[in-house]
């Protein structure tokens, strides 16, 4: 695995152990400033990454998946952060603190709901990252050296078509809500 491959590794595990350390330091702790100010960190991990990618390429590295996968991890981190950051939130106040509500399970419409806004989400980092892979695309202006992130833009192209679809779905046959079983 090359140096950039490790970083999105580290970045993901920096990632949860921000928040991790956020959200104990915020509940357990007890300093709600300094929770936040780690909470606050999260952007900073994919600034690290932009940078250490672009340096990697700068230097003449040939692009290859893994730099097209750093963009995609920054597309979804900047998009998805804060959506991930409040899931982890209450989770770990329901579960691990014994407090708040436990998190609501959707069906139906509401779940359509839900997934609709996910999608536009996978809207939004898909276009930071397409923003991301064509600026690089664009700045080397070396298609033989820019291959591999012409080819993540189309992959990434049909899976935000295939997640639409899915999306769509969920209005089409909505999720139900499991009866159980008396015995």
């Amino acid at each position: 695995m090359n140096f950039i491959a490790w970083m999105i590794v580290g970045c993901e595990i920096a990632f949860w152990i921000v928040i991790l350390l956020g959200l104990t330091t915020r509940y357990i702790a007890k300093k709600e400033k300094m929770g936040f100010f780690l909470l606050a960190l999260t952007p900073v991990i994919d600034l690290i990454l932009l940078l250490v990618t672009g340096i990697d390429l700068y230097n003449g590295t040939k692009a290859t998946t893994v730099h097209g996968i750093a963009a995609i991890y920054i597309g979804v981190s900047l998009a998805f952060g804060k959506s991930m950051i409040k899931w982890a939130d209450e989770h770990f106040l329901y579960y691990v603190m014994k407090q708040g509500q436990k998190p609501i399970k959707r069906f139906g419409r509401e779940h359509a709901n839900h997934g609709l806004k996910g999608w536009f989400q996978h809207l939004v980092a898909y276009g930071i990252g397409a923003g991301l892979l064509g600026a690089l695309i664009y700045l080397l202006n070396d298609s033989q050296q820019t291959e591999a992130l012409s080819g993540i833009l189309r992959i990434w192209s049909l899976v935000l078509a295939i997640d639409l679809c899915i999306t769509i779905s969920y209005f089409i046959w909505p999720k139900k809500m499991k009866e159980t079983i008396k015995q």
